[in-house]
């Protein structure tokens, strides 16, 4: 996995560049602005950019949304000290395919790091919490169209995504069925959503404010 850091404190780059190679992680590149975080990323196509919010100049939320907009393949994900469920969901909005905060375990941030690699959105069950509340108010726009062609239980694996359960494993044991069940309802919402991935479901389902709670049944 190649990554990009991008933290406007040296002590914070270095600290997280010495961590990530000792996982034979290859960072490939240090920015400290946000605006450099953008040209970096055009530049190096990391696999995934560790973005920080608070930055002078361009922030972390701007820089976010047009590497996600020029860049769809690069995955970023924001590491930052704020605990303001806003920041999250408008990281969210911005196109990140995770959040994490910097007091998190090493274990579990390459847990999820390694997973945001392949595909699934990095939010930690403690935070994840909020963006279901917010995705259970409904939206009468997504009473029909593509959210009204979505199953019951293709809803609950949009809602399960948006709360942190990513793994094939953890979507069977909270569904009650096996993980060959789970891939095909996956592949289902993929298809029918048109996205590419799970962390892009998370996104889409912030984005429209759409869950399964309060949509009528098809």
């Amino acid at each position: 996995m190649r990554v990009l850091i991008a933290d406007d404190h040296i002590l914070v780059r270095e600290g997280l560049r010495s961590l990530l190679e000792a996982h034979d992680v290859d960072v490939v590149g240090m920015a400290a602005t946000g605006d450099e975080a953008v040209q970096m990323a055009g530049e190096l196509h990391p696999d995934v950019v560790l973005m920080d919010l608070a930055m002078p100049g361009m922030g972390g939320l701007e820089a976010t949304r047009l590497i996600s907009a020029q860049l769809p393949e690069v995955k970023v994900v924001v590491l930052t000290v704020s605990q303001e469920q806003a920041d999250l969901l408008e990281a969210v909005k911005a196109g990140a395919q995770g959040y994490l905060r910097k007091d998190i375990e090493p274990a579990q941030f390459f847990g999820l790091l390694w997973g945001v690699a392949k595909g699934e959105p990095a939010l930690p069950p403690n935070m994840a919490w909020g963006l279901i509340e917010e995705l259970a108010r409904p939206n009468p726009e997504h009473r029909a169209g593509v959210w009204r062609a979505l199953t019951r239980r293709e809803r609950e694996v949009v809602e399960l995504l948006a709360g942190g359960v990513t793994s094939n494993r953890d979507l069977a044991r909270q569904l009650g069925v096996s993980e060959h069940t789970v891939k095909f309802h996956v592949r289902n919402v993929l298809d029918k959503l048109y996205l590419q991935d799970r962390a892009q479901v998370v996104s889409y389902a912030f984005r429209h404010r759409i869950a399964s709670r309060g949509l009528s049944s098809p």
